[in-house]
Parts: C-alpha cells; sequence; structure tokens
C-alpha cells in the first residue's frame, strides 16, 4: 500500500493522484485522522465528523471526480453551521444542531470537498490571538509557546499541521489574516458580501466575511471560485464582478517611517522592509501614504460603536450566562450593549469622512503592502494582559472591513527565533482576482514540486515566443491574471518566424508551414486557469491568434500564432531559433 505519511494536501496533487488512481480519497481521509490521533489534545478540534463517516462521503466522491474539489479535505470554524454538528461559537453552553449546513459549506460539498471536522475559535469570534475559548489555546505549529492567532485559530492550525488542505475561517477585524501570518499560510479575506454568511454565527453582520486559509494562493483561489455565489438568503451578499489587474507597473503603498510601529520588534521591520523590496524587484513601485485615516478607521471598530452589533448577535446570551462566557469576550460584548443610537450615527459620519480622505491615497496606488502583524506574542504573556496586546495585533487589520476592501495575507518570512510573520496586500472591494495574481507572483507560486510538469489538470497550457515572454513588456499580462511559468520549451521543426512590422511592443508571427519544413522555435510554457485563459485570449490583437502548437516533445499545447496575411511584408528570422535570440543579435 502506498506510504501516504508524507502526502501534500495540496489541491494540484491530490488532483493528479485521484485520477492516475495512485491514491483514493477514502485513503486521504484515513492518513488524515491518523495524523489527527498522532497530535494528540492540541486543541484544534472542537468536533469532527466520525471517520467512517468522512471515509463513506470520500467513497461517494470517487464517482465524481470531474468536481473541482473531489475529494479534497477541508475543516470549518464552529460558528460556521453544518448540519448534524454543534455549533458552539466557542461557547459549550450556546451550542445548537442546525438542521441545515451555511450556504458556503453546501457549495464546497457540492463541489466534491470532504469535510473533516470543525476547529476551534476565540470564542464567539471576539479576538486577534487564539486563547479565549474554553476548548483550549492552539499554538503556533512552530513553536508551543507562542499564540497560533485568531480568532480563526483551530483553522489555521489544521491547515499548518497538514490536516487539511484548506480550512473556512470568519475575518471581521483580521481574524482570517492574523493567523494566517503566525502559521506561515495564506489568508484570503474577500470582498464583502462575494461569499455568503448564511448561517455564520455574526460577529458584526454588516462586516462579517468567511475567509479561506490555505498553504498557498492557488488553492485559496480555487476555494474563493467555488464559493463566491450569490446568496439570495443573505441580504448582504454581492456578485463577484469581473476586475482588471493591476496597472502595469504598478504601484503599491507602504507606510513612511513614523508610521511603522513593531513595537520594538526589530526582525519584523526588517522583514517588512524585505518584503518591500521583493515588490520593487517584481516591477512595483512603491509609494509612501498617510496611514491616519486608515489607523483613524481602525479604531472605530472596537472603539466605537460597531461593538454594538456584537451585543446584538450574542449580547442577551452573554448576560444571561455570564459565567460560562470568556470574561474578556464577555466585558467587550457588554460594552456594546451601553452604546446609543446618536453615537452610532456620528461614528457613521466619522467613517465616511475617512473613506473620503482614504480616495485620494486609493488613486495614487493599486494596492497597500502593511505588515499583517506588528509582532507575534507568547501564549502566557496574551493571557496576562489580554485587551493590550489583542489590540497590538490588529494595528494593520482591523479598517479592511470598515473600509469595504479586499486582502490577502501571505508568508513574508522568519524572525531569526524561528517564528514566521505575514505581509498582507490590500484594495478595494472586487479587487480579489488581482490580489491573488499578485501574491502568487510574490510568492513564486507554484513551488517546483507541487504541480504536475504537464500544468495542472484544471489548467491550460499556453506557449508562448515573443512580448510574453519572461521579462519581455506584455509578460504582465500573464503574471496579473495567476499564470505560472512551468518552463522553456521548443516547438516541433514545423514553424517559420517572422519579425512583424508596425507593431508596438514589437511582436515576433509564429507560422506553421508543414510538418518537418521548418524549424524548431524556442517558446515558454505558461499556465492559466480556464478564465483567465479566456480573458487573456480575448485581449489578444490581430494578425495575431490562438491555435494549437506542436512541440518537440510531442504534446500539443495552445500558443500563439499568426495570420498568413501579416507575413508577406514581414522579416524572416527563423534561423535564429527564437525572439529572444533575434533580439539579442539586433542589440549588438
Amino acid at each position: 500500500m502506498l506510504d501516504l505519511s508524507s502526502l501534500a494536501l495540496d489541491i494540484p496533487m491530490l488532483r493528479s493522484g485521484y485520477r492516475s488512481g495512485d491514491i483514493r480519497p477514502s485513503e486521504v481521509v484515513r492518513e488524515i485522522h491518523r495524523r489527527i490521533r498522532d497530535r494528540g489534545d492540541d486543541h484544534v478540534w472542537i468536533h469532527l465528523v466520525p471517520e467512517e463517516e468522512a471515509i463513506a462521503r470520500a467513497e461517494a466522491v470517487t464517482e465524481h471526480l470531474d468536481l473541482p474539489l473531489a475529494g479534497v479535505p477541508f475543516a470549518v470554524k464552529d460558528n460556521i453551521d453544518v448540519a448534524g454538528l454543534p455549533t458552539t461559537a466557542g461557547c459549550a453552553s450556546y451550542a445548537f444542531v442546525p438542521q441545515r449546513s451555511a450556504r458556503v459549506v453546501e457549495l464546497l460539498l457540492d463541489a466534491g470537498a470532504v469535510l473533516i471536522g470543525k476547529t476551534n475559535l476565540d470564542q464567539f469570534a471576539t479576538g486577534l490571538v487564539g486563547t479565549r475559548s474554553p476548548y483550549g489555546a492552539p499554538a503556533s505549529v512552530y513553536h508551543p509557546d507562542f499564540i497560533s492567532g485568531g480568532s480563526s485559530s483551530g483553522s489555521a492550525v489544521a491547515v499548518a499541521a497538514g490536516l487539511v488542505t484548506f480550512a473556512l475561517g470568519t475575518d471581521t477585524a483580521g481574524s482570517g489574516r492574523v493567523p494566517a501570518a503566525f502559521n506561515n499560510l495564506v489568508g484570503l479575506k474577500p470582498s464583502r458580501g462575494l461569499i455568503s454568511t448564511t448561517g455564520v454565527t455574526p460577529a458584526c453582520r454588516s462586516l462579517d466575511c468567511v475567509s479561506i486559509l490555505a498553504r498557498d494562493v492557488a488553492d485559496a483561489e480555487a476555494v474563493l471560485e467555488a464559493t463566491a455565489v450569490e446568496d439570495d438568503a443573505d441580504p448582504y451578499a454581492r456578485p463577484f464582478p469581473c476586475s482588471p489587474p493591476f496597472a502595469r507597473p504598478f504601484r503599491f503603498g507602504v507606510l513612511r517611517g513614523e508610521d511603522r510601529e513593531f513595537f520594538g520588534d526589530e526582525a519584523a521591520a526588517t522583514l517588512y522592509e524585505a518584503a518591500l523590496a521583493k515588490l520593487t524587484s517584481l516591477g512595483g513601485q512603491p509609494v509612501e501614504i498617510d496611514y491616519g485615516p486608515f489607523r483613524d478607521a481602525a479604531q472605530l471598530l472596537y472603539g466605537g460603536s460597531w461593538v454594538a452589533e456584537r451585543f446584538a448577535a450574542v449580547g442577551d446570551f452573554v448576560q444571561a450566562h455570564r459565567t460560562e462566557v470568556d470574561p474578556t469576550v464577555a466585558s467587550i460584548v457588554e460594552k456594546g450593549g451601553a452604546i446609543t443610537a446618536v453615537e452610532a450615527f456620528r461614528n457613521a459620519y466619522q467613517l465616511e469622512v475617512l473613506r473620503k480622505q482614504t480616495r485620494a491615497i486609493w488613486s495614487s496606488i493599486d494596492f497597500l503592502a502593511l505588515p499583517t502583524t506588528p509582532t507575534i506574542y507568547r501564549t502566557a504573556d496574551v493571557l496576562a494582559d489580554p485587551i493590550e496586546l489583542n489590540s497590538r495585533l490588529g494595528t494593520y487589520t482591523n479598517f479592511v472591513n470598515l473600509l469595504d476592501l479586499a486582502a490577502i495575507a501571505v508568508p513574508m518570512g522568519f524572525r531569526p527565533d524561528g517564528l514566521p510573520l505575514g505581509v498582507s496586500f490590500i484594495a478595494p472591494a472586487f479587487s480579489d482576482r488581482a490580489l491573488c495574481a499578485t501574491a502568487r507572483r510574490f510568492l513564486g507560486e507554484p513551488p517546483a514540486n507541487s504541480r504536475h510538469p504537464h500544468g495542472s489538470p484544471d489548467e491550460i497550457v499556453l506557449a508562448v515566443v515573443g512580448a510574453h515572454l519572461s521579462g519581455f513588456p506584455l509578460n504582465y499580462q500573464l503574471t496579473e491574471r495567476g499564470g505560472v511559468l512551468l518552463g522553456a520549451a521548443t516547438t516541433a521543426p514545423d514553424y517559420a518566424l517572422y519579425a512583424l512590422g508596425e507593431t508596438s511592443p514589437p511582436k515576433p508571427g509564429l507560422v506553421r508551414i508543414g510538418e518537418n519544413r521548418g524549424v524548431s522555435i524556442e517558446t515558454e510554457l505558461w499556465t492559466l486557469t480556464p478564465a483567465a485563459f479566456g480573458s487573456f485570449v480575448a485581449s489578444v490583437p490581430p494578425p495575431l491568434t490562438i491555435g494549437t502548437v506542436r512541440l518537440a516533445d510531442g504534446r500539443q499545447v495552445k500558443g500563439f500564432l499568426c495570420e498568413e496575411y501579416a507575413t508577406h511584408k514581414a522579416e524572416p528570422i527563423s534561423a535564429f531559433g527564437g525572439w529572444r535570440n533575434y533580439l539579442a543579435a539586433q542589440s549588438a
């Protein structure tokens, strides 16, 4: 039997294994339960789907491997309903058993995903630390003495420990991004309303978002595409419009020196500088911004009237069960009960002033690049000072939903003590795909060992021969659609290459002239999702077209071709073997 003990759970790897028959979804579920048993009481889980029930679900999915998430194991934060399993929101006396799953869970099950269980959280999703739960405090997978971050603490550790491929969290103040940073994960906080919150215990209902925690951006994107379906039952739901990629070169907002607060963590400051340098090396232009309006908006979340929404959600329960609720959570929720309508309107007016102040900033940048958190803390320190240290962790996250922004947190490296921290890319609502494309470039995704050598079964391989090659003027049209470079290749000896006249930037034209009647031309192979490929093809101007290109190894892939009429007055350059060689010769 195949040894699955070191099996990676990323989506392309699982799908490739399932389709080849090397592994079965049921075997993956058994391996996951073995890993869970080996970890013992790690405070990650509140409820597990019984192993045999999960295996039966996995076996059923085997007949439907064409589904986009077939056999992919996942977990959900225990403030998200799953039919037949209790929803506790981190409070045992609050528990109830829903008859219907949350809409987002239904969509994942319809897509073929296999639920493993429900995860621990800061009680009632109130906290960024992961210590406010009667079910224990999950630790960062990188050090048992340090917090995992919250409130989606169990979801983050479940992914980071290799127990699931992805997990759902929620993110009102940073609850999906902070634990991602502390466990070296990707934390995708979609635009408000893209993923339904029907069946989610609210924290601040007008701001709440279901978030996605995954080991890489590609997996998080796959989950987003499966779940970003407008829900008529959710009054805050919004459709997912098409939006353009960021400009080229992209402009990213950075903190001025006086706005950079790391609370003495010099290693975090160094990592942030390195992240900014990396963005610059990718062709970005850093723009210093005034963080003041964002900081003021962040302070409204817990220092203003939005705390009243927490009381509206669970305040009556908290007051009736005061001794059964975490003391810190209770003090925050109860504060909301004293807020007046007058205060609420005044804060709403104040937020609109701040929103207007940020518009001028957004006119000069495509996205913000901020530390996800200023630092990370030991569990003992958080327990000794639960309010202040929690507040510090929200320094760069609390404003995002109030200002209707999308965000993705990604790893930015490790401190000398081996603890990870993250950087977040933040932009106006519905920029989710552009943010993901930027995050993929930043991380250099996918790792070489995590993707099928000929591309994922869910992606389209494209051969490029000219201005879209790496380092050339139009390459951004691939990278900002999430395109991933597979490597170099050559065509079969069937083609002729021409330098086309009157094109800007200069472009070649590839024409097939017959089997073994031409020469082999150097190409690069890129992969795009079907949606990204369709968008890309729509942007290709004549006389270029996208057709089928035969490679020297016999494969047939999609690629750039040229209409024959455009070559009549073009310069034949086949003898150079490729566009790079031709341009190098021209320069010489």
